[in-house]
């Protein structure tokens, strides 16, 4: 399976908090065989500890070394808020991209998401569409 697929692509999704924003990119995940329901539980924690979120809209939560054990397959998922949720004191944040690595498989796939992000018109359009294709399209390898 590839590291990121359509089933673990969610557009037009609601969040009331960062917390539950984060649990939703990490059960689609969990859905999807990538992780343990505890690496979930990794996730919330590691954003305690320090913010995930990149700018232009994007955070991309992940779990902590020591939930490493839990994770079973490579994986990344987005979840998409066109609303946003509060993730910094004044950002709001609207693509989730759930991060779960065994390995360095995924660094391409962040190396395209940092072209994504600096690309903020791209970056809207990936906040806004309906089309699960169209962010697999532009985050794939």
């Amino acid at each position: 399976m590839a590291i990121l697929s359509v089933e673990r692509i969610k557009v037009q999704g609601s969040a009331v908090d960062k917390e539950d924003a984060i649990r939703k990119a990490g059960e689609l995940l969990v859905e999807s065989g990538c992780v343990k329901p505890a690496y979930v539980k990794g996730m919330l924690a590691r954003e305690k500890t320090m913010s995930t979120y990149l700018g232009n809209g994007v955070a991309i939560p992940h779990g902590e070394f020591e939930n490493r054990a839990d994770i079973l397959t490579t994986g990344i998922s987005v979840f998409q808020i066109p609303e946003g949720v509060l993730w910094e004191e004044d950002e709001k944040a609207h693509l989730i991209i759930g991060i779960a690595a065994s390995s360095d498989e995924h660094v391409g796939v962040l190396a395209k998401l940092a072209e994504v992000i600096e690309d903020e018109e791209v970056c809207q359009k990936l906040i806004q569409t309906n089309d699960p294709n169209m962010i697999l399209t532009a985050l794939g390898e």
